[in-house]
């Protein structure tokens, strides 16, 4: 039975039998989850595109609950179960709106069989669409961290609009993946991605490497030359480092983010360029405009989507993930003993302050596979100290460092703004709130 076959039950008591042996006929997988949160965990781990809630009298913490739980994953279609005499309640008319469709109980299971179906129709539509175009997952965004989850949701929103987008984020924090998973999602994935690193060009070849030339257009242009902006027509251009890139270049990009045409150098005409550009920076470019190294109305052009990446030390329970993930692509690379880490290896991974971020975490790894003669790699294989074990504590609390690190970080990248934080978390207002008291975060006034 595939995948997408399987519905989501939630609901503190067993499914009925009798609805249990419809659905089961009808080629249904019934997943229990007995409450909100713990339905929220079965879809970050696997794939529903339709769930069946019954619902009670309902608190206003609960609906919150379930707007953290579609958030989880917005492909999801919700049917809602109401017991009598629940459905006037204030939180239960704000929860309705979520549902594709909601049953009075006792339901005719026909009826509630055939809204099932109609919901997972219309899910699947929509799952289809994205599916031709690969999804975020499977383009090595490995993690399973709140802040990876979040970003994943990002790049499926932002690879559905073909708007410039800028991507931050320290150097070596996975830019350049993020930016490929945009385009691998995106309806232009058929097309070419093309990456160019603005600061690893010679300031007087640049212009001709974005733009082209005619020939004639300076000494030695024996030819004409596409640039890579045409290179890149139909695809995106990832422009990597781009606060690297002159003034008087910002200035000529400003007319292609404007116009999409470009100029080559000796030509009269423009042309026109079907291209998507996306930007990447580890500078603070508000900073670099405030300081005029930057043009402010190229940022604002460039920045109509914005995702921020994550550093390896905001994510440290994906370290185990990430490194069993990059063992297994170095493995591939020759003959190898390796077949895992040793506690002590694992333990310094976790120790480490990883200051060249998830890049430097699959040059150690990769080291380590390649020179160890051992089956378990150990500290001094992946050029770390010998740590003592660090008691990480568990899965819960890596998720619970995990969800005060991604509010945290939202509410910093916002001047703790609790409204735009609470968007940038797909979360209600007052599920931020309620989280911030959880995890002791204080209020500023401006928030």
């Amino acid at each position: 039975m595939p995948d997408s076959r399987k519905l989501l039950y939630v609901s503190p008591r067993p499914c009925p039998p009798a609805l249990l042996e419809t659905l089961t006929e009808r080629a249904w997988q019934v997943v229990p989850a007995r409450d909100f949160k713990a339905a929220q965990r079965l879809l970050r781990s696997q794939k529903f595109l339709v769930a069946l809630a019954v619902l009670g009298p309902m608190a206003e913490e609960l609906a919150s609950e379930f707007e953290d739980c579609v958030g989880a994953d917005p492909r999801c279609e919700w049917i809602a179960l109401i017991r009598p005499g629940t459905a006037g309640s204030a939180p239960m008319r704000a929860l309705l709106r979520h549902f594709f469709d909601h049953h009075t109980e006792p339901a005719q299971a026909d009826f509630l069989c055939r809204s099932i179906g109609h919901a997972y129709g219309r899910a699947r539509l929509a799952d289809d669409g994205s599916a031709e175009r690969g999804s975020a997952d499977d383009l090595g965004m490995v993690g399973s961290s709140e802040v990876m989850a979040r970003l994943r949701r990002m790049v499926r929103k932002a690879a559905t609009a073909d708007a410039p987008v800028l991507i931050s984020g320290e150097s070596g924090s996975g830019k350049e993946l993020v930016a490929k998973a945009l385009h691998g999602c995106s309806a232009r994935s058929g097309g070419p991605f093309v990456a160019v690193n603005c600061g690893a060009i010679a300031p007087t070849l640049i212009h001709s490497e974005l733009f082209g030339h005619e020939r004639g257009a300076f000494s030695g242009a024996s030819s004409a030359h596409q640039g890579l902006i045409e290179s890149a027509r139909g695809g995106t251009l990832f422009l990597d480092e781009i606060a690297e890139l002159p003034l008087d270049l910002q200035a000529t990009l400003l007319r292609f983010l404007q116009e999409k045409t470009i100029q080559r150098l000796g030509a009269a005409q423009f042309r026109l360029a079907d291209t998507r550009v996306i930007a990447a920076s580890h500078v603070d470019l508000p900073q670099a405009v405030a300081a005029g190294r930057f043009r402010e109305d190229v940022y604002y052009r460039l920045s109509v989507l914005t995702l921020p990446v994550p550093s390896l030390k905001e994510r440290q329970q994906d370290i185990p993930l990430l490194a069993k993930h990059f063992l297994d692509l170095a493995s591939r690379l020759g003959p190898t003993s390796v077949r895992g880490f040793s506690s002590g290896g694992m333990a310094a991974l976790l120790a480490h302050a990883w200051p060249g971020n998830v890049r430097e975490l699959y040059n150690r790894v990769q080291r380590a596979v390649l020179m160890s003669e051992l089956r378990l790699v150990v500290p001094s294989d992946l050029g770390l100290d010998q740590e003592a074990p660090v008691d990480w504590g568990g899965l819960q609390d890596s998720r619970v460092k995990a969800e005060k690190n991604a509010i945290c970080f939202s509410l910093q990248r916002v001047s703790h703004n609790v409204t735009l934080a609470a968007r940038d978390l797909g979360i209600s207002r007052m599920t931020l709130y309620r989280l911030m008291a959880k995890h002791s975060i204080a209020r500023r006034v401006n928030a």
